[in-house]
Order: structure tokens, then C-alpha cells, then sequence
């Protein structure tokens, strides 16, 4: 592990605020895989993207764990969608070095936009539950999209993942914000997982470094579920609004600037 004093530093306040990101509404990759990429310029992109991995399960199981205990989740969808995204967050970690950037990009860009539309356009969206939406085909659809859909971007590239799946089921099932994101975290425990998994066996984890960084993470993690919990659904809201146009900024800037 070649990191200077320096960059570790930067590296674990970078974990930290990550941690607290994925708590309230997912999207701590966007930070942290940058931070990696840059502040440890010889790891490669698979290394950077397992060691990712490593840390983010740290933070997404003590978020889970908080909400667990302070509010009720929905695991008849969260269960489920947890136990098919570790499949397929693992089938996305291997195909990770096969799909270039370019191709998933624009896709994922458009994706973003609407998503940022419709919480906009809907300003009722996850404030308040909607358990009239919550059918068994509501249900069926969360399932398949989180658990497969989403779990497989997440394996991939992995940024933004959080965010998609508070919006999913926040949509589709009528949960607020603050139980989509308390299901959000157990099933991005299981992509996490699968994911790990994977990179694990390939050799592409950095482990003192993704430990270090975990520590920092979780804490970060307990501190933004906390936060969440207390301030509600309004806050979240505003909260993956900024992730959503962050997100949308820095894969705008990869696909026509950088590139």
C-alpha cells in the first residue's frame, strides 16, 4: 500500500463523508472512488473499485443496523431485493472491467436527469407515505429492480447506487424517505457483499487501506442514519436532490469534458 501520509489523511475524511452521504440517501461512491483514483494514483480502476467496496459495506451495515432499530423496514421487499442483489452485484463486479465507461454513461446521465425531474415535479414524493402504492405487483417490480437492476449497476460502477434504490422504492412501493433509505441500506449491503465478493477473489482489494477507511466510514455512516432518522423526510429530500445534481455534474464533466 503506497499511500503518503497525506493522501491517506485525505482518504479517510473522504470515507468518513461517504459514510454519512450513504446513510441519509446513497451516493458516497461519488466522493470516494474519485478520492481513491486520485489520491492513490497506482491502484488500478478494479483495485480502486473493490476497496470501494470494502468500505462502503462497513458504513451500509451500521446504517442498516440503525435504522433497523429505530424504525420499521419493509422486508418483505427489502429481503428479498437483498438476496438477489448479492447475485447480481457479483455477476456486475465481474463484467466490471469488460463494459467500457462510454457505454453505460449516457445512459446512467439520462437516468439521473429524470430522476431529478420527477422528485422536483413531485414535490409530494417521500414526504409522506403512500401505502395505497404498496400492491404485490408493486412490490414484484421493487423487487426486480433493486434486487437485479439496480444491483447490477452497483456492481459495475457502482456511484449513485443508494440514490437509485431510495427512489425506487420511494416510487414504486410508497414508502417516505426515510424507509426507502432504511431498505435502501439493506439491500446495498447486499451488493456491497456480492460485489466484494467477487473483487475480493480477483486480488482487486487494497485490505489495511479499505479497513482504515472503513472504521471511518461506519462512523460517518452512524452519524448521517442518525441525522435522518431524526430530521425526517424533508431533509433527505433535499439531501438526494444535491446528490442527484452532483452526480449528474461529475458524469456530465467525465463524458464531454475529461473524455
Amino acid at each position: 500500500m503506497d499511500v503518503d501520509p497525506l493522501s491517506l489523511t485525505t482518504l479517510l475524511a473522504a470515507a468518513a463523508m461517504a459514510g454519512w452521504i450513504d446513510a441519509v440517501v446513497g451516493g458516497g461512491g461519488l466522493l470516494l472512488l474519485p478520492a481513491l483514483l486520485v489520491a492513490a494514483p497506482g491502484m488500478p480502476v478494479a483495485s480502486a473499485l473493490g476497496t470501494n467496496k470494502l468500505t462502503a459495506i462497513a458504513g451500509t451495515a451500521t446504517a442498516a443496523v440503525t435504522y433497523a432499530r429505530r424504525t420499521k423496514i419493509d422486508w418483505a421487499v427489502a429481503g428479498p431485493a437483498a438476496g438477489l442483489a448479492m447475485c447480481c452485484a457479483g455477476v456486475g463486479a465481474a463484467l466490471a472491467g469488460a463494459v467500457p465507461a462510454s457505454a453505460y454513461r449516457p445512459v446512467v446521465l439520462v437516468v439521473l436527469v429524470a430522476v431529478a425531474a420527477f422528485v422536483v415535479l413531485r414535490p409530494r414524493l417521500g414526504v409522506v407515505a403512500q401505502p395505497h402504492r404498496r400492491t404485490r405487483v408493486r412490490v414484484g417490480v421493487a423487487v426486480v429492480v433493486a434486487g437485479v437492476g439496480i444491483a447490477l449497476y452497483d456492481g459495475l460502477v457502482g456511484p449513485g447506487t443508494g440514490t437509485f434504490l431510495v427512489v425506487a422504492f420511494t416510487a414504486l412501493v410508497g414508502a417516505d424517505f426515510v424507509h426507502g433509505s432504511a431498505m435502501a441500506k439493506v439491500v446495498n449491503v447486499g451488493t456491497n457483499l456480492g460485489a466484494l465478493a467477487v473483487f475480493a477473489a480477483t486480488g482487486h482489494v487494497w485490505w489495511l487501506l479499505g479497513a482504515a477507511m472503513a472504521v471511518c466510514n461506519i462512523a460517518g455512516a452512524a452519524v448521517g442514519a442518525r441525522m435522518a432518522l431524526r430530521r425526517g423526510s424533508g431533509f433527505v429530500r433535499v439531501v438526494l436532490l444535491v446528490v442527484v445534481v452532483a452526480l449528474v455534474g461529475k458524469l456530465g464533466f467525465d463524458q464531454w469534458v475529461a473524455a
